[in-house]
C-alpha cells in the first residue's frame, strides 16, 4: 500500500491519475467504514494507495470522487468511482481475483446481509453513546440499550457453533463488523465482552488475522483522535503523525 498520510483539505491540489494496476482509496485514518474497505483490500491482496481527506474541511475536488462527500470511496485507473462501504467491499470482492470473502451460496450470503442489518442497530447505539460523551451527558441508559442490542451478535455466533460469523474461516461479515470492536475503548463498552463468550473468542481470533493486524489502531490513539475531534479541532485527522 502506498499513498498520502496527512489529510488533504480545502485548497489542496487533487491527486493525479490513478496509476495502472492500482486502486485508490479515499480515506480518513480513524473511520470504521474506511477500515472495512482496507480490510478487504488487504485480505484480497489488491494493490492500492490511500489518500486521506480532512472531513471537516474537504477539498472541492473530493466531491467528484465521492458525490456524498463521505469516505470510503475508491477510484480505479480507468476512472471508475465506487462509494458507500458495503458497496465498495462487495465491488472489490467481485471485481478482483483472490480469496472470495462473500459466500457463493445465496442463502449464506443472505444470512450475512441480515446479520449486518442487525449490526447497524449496534453501531447506532454506539454512536449515541459517543454523542452523549461529546456533550458530557450521562451514558448509563444508552449503554444498557447497547448491551441489549449486542446480544444478537452473541446469539448468532453461539447458534452457528463456528469460530467466525460466516463459518470456519474469515469472511465478509467478519470484516464488516470488526472495526467497531477496535473502538470499544472510546465508547467505554469493553465489558460487554465479559458476558459474550462466543464473541470474545471470535475477537481473539480476529486479532490474529493478517488484515486486522495491518489495519489495527491502538486504543490510546483512538482516544487522542476523539479528544481533538470532539472539540472540532481539524488537527484530529492527522493525530499521531509526526
Amino acid at each position: 500500500m502506498t499513498g498520502s498520510q496527512r489529510s488533504l483539505a480545502k485548497g489542496s491540489a487533487a491527486p493525479g491519475p490513478v496509476p495502472e494496476g492500482v486502486t485508490r482509496l479515499y480515506s480518513m485514518r480513524f473511520c470504521p467504514y474506511v477500515q472495512r474497505a482496507r480490510l478487504v483490500l488487504i485480505a484480497k491482496g489488491i494493490k492500492h494507495e490511500v489518500v486521506n481527506i480532512n472531513l471537516k474541511n474537504k477539498p472541492d475536488w473530493f466531491f467528484e470522487k465521492s458525490p456524498l462527500g463521505l469516505v470510503p470511496s475508491i477510484e480505479t485507473s480507468d476512472g471508475k468511482i465506487v462509494y458507500e462501504s458495503p458497496v465498495v467491499c462487495d465491488y472489490l470482492d467481485e471485481a478482483f481475483p483472490g480469496v472470495k470473502l462473500t459466500p457463493a451460496d445465496p442463502y449464506e450470503k443472505a444470512q450475512q446481509k441480515i446479520l449486518l442489518e442487525h449490526f447497524s442497530a449496534v453501531t447506532s447505539a454506539m454512536h449515541k453513546i459517543l454523542l452523549a460523551k461529546k456533550d458530557n451527558q450521562d451514558t448509563t441508559e444508552l449503554k444498557t440499550q447497547f448491551f441489549e442490542k449486542f446480544k444478537i451478535l452473541e446469539g448468532a455466533l453461539a447458534k452457528r457453533k463456528s469460530p467466525y460469523f460466516g463459518g470456519e474461516s474469515v469472511s465478509m461479515i467478519d470484516y464488516m463488523i470488526w472495526p467497531w470492536f477496535e473502538r470499544f475503548g472510546v465508547f467505554e463498552v469493553q465489558e460487554v465482552l465479559e458476558n459474550s463468550p462466543s464473541v470474545k473468542a471470535w475477537q481473539e481470533l480476529m486479532l490474529q488475522d493478517p488484515a486486522v493486524k495491518e489495519t489495527f489502531t491502538e486504543p490510546d490513539v483512538f482516544r487522542g483522535f476523539f479528544e481533538l475531534y470532539s472539540k472540532n479541532n481539524w488537527d484530529a485527522f492527522d493525530y499521531g503523525l509526526d
